[in-house]
């Protein structure tokens, strides 16, 4: 699906990033691994009431897309 290639691969540089982070393991990897889940759990929600509000699958996608922008310039400044 090329509407989403973009989030794909934008999300791949995310997850690296995480890894990294991550590895190190500490009170700092912890917090990552915590903020991880529940961000994935809220965005889930997030698109599921969307799309039953007859929301638009392209919406959906440039939210995601906001969320892993988001979360790539949080990562990079690190």
């Amino acid at each position: 699906m090329v509407l989403g290639r973009d989030v794909g691969f934008r999300s791949f540089h995310v997850i690296a990033l995480r890894l990294s982070k991550m590895a190190f393991g500490g009170l700092e990897a912890s917090s990552e691994a915590k903020l991880m889940v529940t961000e994935k759990i809220d965005a889930d929600v997030e698109a599921s009431c969307s799309l039953l509000k007859n929301g638009d699958v392209s919406a959906v996608v440039a939210r995601y897309r906001e969320h892993v922008s988001a979360n790539a310039d949080r990562l990079s400044l690190r």
